[in-house]
């Protein structure tokens, strides 16, 4: 065991070749009050306030807004795109967790 030399960097996969696990991502949750329309990691959540379309990606600064409305997209890790349908919501964003609270 101790002749064993160290890997080199070479011999180390590729990041790139290792997919979008080093992709950063952000905790979401979407939900009124009776009802949960999302929960999970995503990479990016589009949305639109009073000053219009806007996008959430992983370390975004800490933001607070209303959301008029629209169609909110997140971009899961695990699939496609989910839309959901927005009248009116509150959308927090703090330190890689965005939360969307709906119907207030």
């Amino acid at each position: 065991m101790a002749d064993e030399a160290p890997k080199s960097i070479a011999e180390e996969p590729d990041k790139a070749d290792r997919g979008s696990e080093d992709r950063p991502v952000m905790a979401v949750k979407v939900y009124a009050p009776f009802q949960m329309y999302f929960e999970g990691e995503a990479y990016s959540v589009s949305a639109v306030n009073d000053t219009g379309p806007f996008d959430i990606l992983p370390r975004h600064h800490n933001f607070l807004c209303m959301l008029v409305p629209c169609e909110l997209v997140v971009r899961p890790v695990d699939g496609k795109p989910k839309k959901i349908k927005i009248h009116r919501a509150l959308m927090q964003v703090e330190a890689d967790k965005v939360v969307v609270f709906m119907d207030v």
